[in-house]
C-alpha cells in the first residue's frame, strides 16, 4: 500500500490549487490559462474553474482575458502573518536547544543606533560564567560579536561614520580601537557569515555569533554564544549558524535555491 505524502491535501481540488497558485508565485508576470494548464497537468476546463473561484475569492487576479497572477487578498494575509511574527518569540525554542547543546550563555541581539541590545537570554548557573549584561543591556558595535554583524552589513561610508561618531573606544586590551584594524576585521565578517569577540568586551568573555534575517533578507537581529575564552568550542560554529537559519526561517527568510536569480 503507498503511503500518503503528509504534506498533500486530502481534497484532490484543494492540491489542485496549491499547484496553480504555486505556478503562479513562480512567475513576475501574468500567466496564460494554457500554460498553466500544461505546467500543472491540469485539464484546461479544471484550471479555468478552479482559477474563477481562486479569483472569486482575490486570491488570483485576471488583468485580461485567459491570463492570470496572484491576487491581492494573498498580499493582505501575508501582512497579518508577518504582523504576527516576532523574533524573541520565533528565537526562544531554538535558544534553549542550542543552550542544551553548549551550557553556555545564549543572546539574542538587536541594534538600536550605534549599540546592541540583549533582548533575550538563555543561561544556567553551570555555565561557570556570571552574566554581566542582563536582558536590557547595552554594549558598542564593534566590541561585540553581534555589532560587528550589523557593521559588516553597513556600507564603508556609514563604518566610518560610527568610527568618527564613537571614536572606537576600547574596553579591554585586545578591543578593535582603530578603523583599519575594524574594517580587516568586519572583511572576515562578510567572508565568513559569523562574528566573534575575542575578549573585547570583557576580559575572560569571547562569543560567536550569527545573522538573523527576515522575509525580505533584512538583518534584523544576531544569535550569539558567550563563554569563558577557555571554553568556547569552535565545534559550536555550525550550531550557531544553523540555529540563527532556523530562527531566520521562521520569520519567512528565504535562501534562494543555487543559480537561482
Amino acid at each position: 500500500m503507498t503511503r500518503k505524502d503528509p504534506h498533500t491535501p486530502s481534497i484532490q481540488v484543494l492540491a489542485r490549487a496549491f499547484a496553480l497558485l504555486d505556478e503562479l508565485a513562480a512567475h513576475q508576470d501574468p500567466v496564460a490559462l494554457k500554460d498553466l494548464s500544461e505546467r500543472t497537468g491540469l485539464h484546461p476546463s479544471t484550471a479555468h474553474r478552479i482559477l474563477n473561484d481562486l479569483a472569486a475569492g482575490r486570491l488570483v487576479d485576471r488583468p485580461e482575458a485567459g491570463s492570470y497572477r496572484l491576487g491581492m487578498r494573498l498580499l493582505e494575509l501575508g501582512n497579518l502573518v508577518k504582523a504576527r511574527l516576532d523574533v524573541r518569540d520565533a528565537a526562544l525554542g531554538p535558544m534553549r536547544e542550542l543552550h542544551k547543546l553548549t551550557h553556555q550563555p545564549v543572546n539574542l541581539s538587536v541594534r538600536q543606533g550605534d549599540e546592541i541590545v540583549y533582548i533575550e537570554r538563555t543561561y544556567s548557573e553551570r555555565s561557570g560564567m556570571q552574566v554581566v549584561r542582563a536582558v536590557g543591556g547595552r554594549a558598542p558595535l564593534h566590541l561585540t560579536s553581534v555589532g560587528k554583524l550589523f557593521l559588516a552589513h553597513d556600507d564603508p561610508q556609514r563604518v566610518r561614520s560610527y568610527a568618527t561618531r564613537t571614536g572606537l573606544t576600547g574596553h579591554t586590551r585586545n578591543s578593535l580601537t582603530d578603523l583599519i584594524s575594524l574594517e580587516r576585521e568586519l572583511a572576515r565578517v562578510r567572508r565568513e557569515a559569523l562574528a566573534r569577540d575575542d575578549e573585547e568586551l570583557e576580559l575572560g568573555v569571547r562569543c560567536m555569533a550569527a545573522g538573523i534575517y527576515d522575509d525580505q533578507g533584512k538583518l534584523v537581529a544576531g544569535l550569539s554564544v558567550s563563554a569563558p575564552a577557555d571554553r568556547l568550542e569552535e565545534s559550536w560554529l555550525e550550531r550557531v549558524k544553523e540555529t540563527a537559519a532556523q530562527i531566520s526561517t521562521a520569520l519567512g527568510h528565504r535562501i534562494p535555491a543555487t543559480g537561482e536569480a
